[in-house]
């Protein structure tokens, strides 16, 4: 028994899944994919969900296995020590500066394009989202797992309105012949594609949270990982219909642009709601896994404020002090002006890292065919962390500085 509240059924797993994978990226990837690959971003949806396929489901295996607050950092520990543990928990938190602020940023923008909001009013917004992930924190996972539910239907009935009034059929999908497909232009997609499949690690988390997580989880995470690969696919078909991308768009305009051209300037402020809460719902559960893992690794010292659960069994004292990181983060940015896009593609290679970590201590893990895939999955984490070049390093330097830096201690579980 973790000690967190067991709450979480499997379509709430589905919700919260679906709308973390969704979350900022499915307003602009597919613009994005199309941009690069044209027709052939079509056929890149089907090989990326193949190729993630064994990581989630060793993720899945894993996380029905071994159910834990501390996520990808426990199976590490587990596999390869506490020390190993400490570092892994520590590299995952290590986004906390960089890319919580960016997607709050990004969420801000909806609110931009509805009123014109700038400078001092953004800012605003970011810290109003904050204090509203704190309010849906502070009620359980279950409070957020509805609320992602429902974000995640809207989400799915904006894309099937603008199917149904755009007219698509199936017979007018621009699938290009397998042997037409481009190398170059299906590997160009699928590297910026990638990121939309981000927030396997954060969903770990939540594994020993589920009533039946040996049932539960794994059904979960496979559906959810299905259900947000359909919608990305289905967005990439409305993208690719009405030409709605190019080098002088907005990669996130293009949805609200096409709903705009199909029901009128007054639907403007439905897809920039929507295209918050997306936002929101990604932001939440990262931001709630975050605190179950500073709540795992205080164990160490049941004692301590951050190893103490609230009277609703949540890590209240963790997720403040996440909560307290961001806002620090997100003033800091602000007041320094910082341009987080570099940034962000270090901290992709972090994620790369920790799924590489996953697949390893997978292999010690798991046994047979499981084994072997986790296998495929570290060779897949691998060649993604090549994509991403000699900034791979910054994740590389970083692993290598909290494995020589962070003292040693025993964790007890």
């Amino acid at each position: 028994m973790s000690g967190l509240k067991q709450e979480l059924g499997l379509a709430q797993g589905v919700g919260l899944l679906s709308t973390s994978l969704l979350g900022t990226g499915v307003f602009a990837v597919p613009a994005l994919a199309a941009l690069v690959a044209g027709n052939n971003s079509l056929w890149a949806w089907p090989v990326l969900i193949v190729l993630v396929f064994p990581i989630a489901i060793v993720f899945a295996l894993l996380g029905r296995h071994f159910p834990s607050a501390g996520g990808v950092a426990h199976f590490v520990g587990m596999a390869f020590g506490p020390r190993l543990e400490r570092v892994t928990g520590w590299l995952f938190l290590s986004v906390i500066p960089v890319g919580l602020p960016a997607a709050l940023h990004i969420a801000a923008g909806f609110w931009q394009a509805l009123f014109g909001w700038h400078g001092p009013l953004l800012l605003m917004a970011e810290l109003g989202t904050l204090l509203l992930v704190w309010a849906v924190g502070t009620r359980g996972a279950s409070s957020s797992a509805n609320l992602q539910t429902l974000v995640a239907g809207l989400i799915v009935a904006l894309i099937a309105a603008v199917w149904w009034y755009g007219d698509l059929t199936i017979a007018e999908i621009p699938f290009p012949a397998p042997q037409d497909v481009e190398a170059s232009g299906l590997f160009a997609a699928l590297s910026v594609m990638f990121w939309c499949f981000v927030g396997l690690e954060a969903f770990a988390h939540l594994a020993s949270e589920f009533k039946r997580p040996e049932r539960d989880f794994p059904r979960a995470l496979m559906i959810g990982l299905l259900l947000a690969g359909f919608v990305y696919w289905a967005c990439t078909v409305i993208v690719l219909h009405f030409d709605a991308y190019g080098a002088d768009r907005a990669a996130a305009a293009s949805l609200p642009g096409i709903v705009v051209q199909l029901f009128g300037e007054k639907a403007l402020w439905v897809a920039c709601v929507i295209g918050y809460l997306a936002c929101f719902a990604s932001l939440n559960i990262y931001i709630q896994s975050f605190a179950r893992l500073v709540w795992s690794q205080a164990m160490y010292n049941t004692q301590g404020r951050l190893a103490q659960l609230s009277k609703r069994q949540i890590p209240f004292n963790a997720l403040n002090a996440v909560l307290i990181c961001c806002v620090i983060s997100t003033l800091a940015i602000y007041v320094l002006k910082i341009n987080l896009d570099a940034l962000i593609i270090y901290a992709n290679g972090i994620f790369i890292i920790i799924y590489l970590l996953c697949m390893l201590a997978g292999c010690r893990l798991l046994k047979g065919r499981y084994r072997a895939l986790a296998a495929v999955g570290g060779l897949l984490c691998l060649l993604l962390l090549a994509m991403v070049g000699w900034k791979s390093l910054y994740a590389i330097i970083m692993l290598a500085a909290l494995w020589w830096f962070l003292p040693k201690r025993a964790i007890v579980h």
